[in-house]
C-alpha cells in the first residue's frame, strides 16, 4: 500500500502491512515497522526507525537534523516506539553526539497536532503531548505523563511518572511523578488524583503520596529535611520510594 507518488530511498526497511501515501518522502536508511500507517506529505529523514502499529498523520517531520549550533553532521537517531501516534504538523529531531545521539519516543505515545520533541529528548509509554507542546533539547518524559498545549519545557528537565502538566505553562524546574504543575513559570498545585485514580492506584497509595506531599511541599521544610521525615513517618511503598528517588536525583532543582 505505498502510493504511486511516494519517494522511498535506497536502504528502507518496510514491514509487512504498511501503508504510505501520497507525496510522502522517506529517506535512506529508515526502518518502518509492521502494519504503521504513513499518511500524505510525510517527511522522514534518514537514520530513523519506527515501530510497528504506529499512525503518522500529513506533514508531519520525522528524523530532520537537530537545531542545535553545535551539530556537524553527525550520524544519529530518531526511534519511536510501538503504537505511537503522531499527528498533523508534529516535529521530531534527530539527536547529537553530545546528547547521546538518539531522540527516543516511547510506546503508545500520543503527539498532537503542531507538537515538538527536539534532540536527545526521550519519552515514556503512554504519553500524551497536546496541541502546540514543545520540548527542548535533553527532555526525559517518565511513563503515562501527560503535557497541555502550548506548553513550554525548558532544556534537561526531567518530568516524573504520571505527571500532569496544565496547558500554557513553562516549565524551567524537574516536576516529580504523581503531581500536578502549571503556571509561568510552573508551580505544584497538589497530586494528580484524577490521573492516578484513573490508572488504579489504591486508596492506600493515594493516601501515602498525599502524606509524602504534604510533608516535601506544605509545612516550610528544606527538601532535606522533608526527605528524612517521610522515610520516619510515610508507610515506604514503591510509589512513595519513586518520589523520592525522583527529589534526590533531580539535577535541575525541583518545581516547588
Amino acid at each position: 500500500m505505498i502510493h504511486e507518488t511516494a519517494i522511498i530511498g535506497s536502504d528502507v526497511e518496510i514491514g509487512a502491512d504498511v501503508e504510505i501515501g501520497p507525496y510522502s518522502i522517506i529517506r535512506s536508511n529508515v526502518r518502518i515497522g509492521d502494519r504503521t500507517k504513513i499518511g500524505p506529505y510525510v517527511v522522514i529523514d534518514s537514520y530513523t526507525e519506527i515501530g510497528p502499529d504506529c499512525e503518522i498523520y500529513q506533514y508531519a517531520s520525522i528524523g530532520a537534523p537537530p537545531q542545535d549550533l553545535k551539530f556537524m553532521g553527525e550520524e544519529t537517531y530518531v526511534k519511536i516506539g510501538r503504537g505511537t501516534t503522531v499527528r498533523e504538523f508534529v516535529t521530531i529531531n534527530r539527536g547529537t553526539a553530545g546528547g547521546g545521539g538518539v531522540t527516543e519516543v516511547g510506546e503508545d505515545n500520543f503527539l498532537m497536532a503542531y507538537a515538538h520533541i527536539a534532540h536527545d529528548c526521550k519519552t515514556g509509554k503512554r504519553v500524551i503531548m497536546a496541541n502546540g507542546a514543545t520540548l527542548a533539547g535533553h527532555i526525559t518524559l517518565g511513563n503515562y505523563v501527560t503535557i497541555g498545549g502550548l506548553v513550554a519545557v525548558h532544556q534537561f528537565v526531567h518530568i516524573g511518572d504520571y505527571a500532569y502538566i496544565g496547558g500554557k505553562s513553562a516549565v524551567v524546574k524537574d516536576v516529580p511523578p504523581y503531581v500536578i504543575a502549571a503556571g509561568d513559570r510552573a508551580v505544584l498545585h497538589g497530586l494528580n488524583k484524577v490521573g492516578l485514580g484513573r490508572q488504579g492506584f489504591t486508596e492506600e497509595t493515594l493516601g501515602e503520596l498525599k502524606k509524602t506531599y504534604r510533608i516535601l511541599f506544605r509545612i516550610g521544610l528544606t527538601m532535606n529535611e522533608a526527605v528524612e521525615r517521610v522515610k520516619a513517618e510515610v508507610n515506604m511503598l514503591p510509589e512513595v520510594k519513586s518520589f523520592l528517588d525522583f527529589i534526590q536525583s533531580s539535577q535541575r532543582g525541583i518545581t516547588r
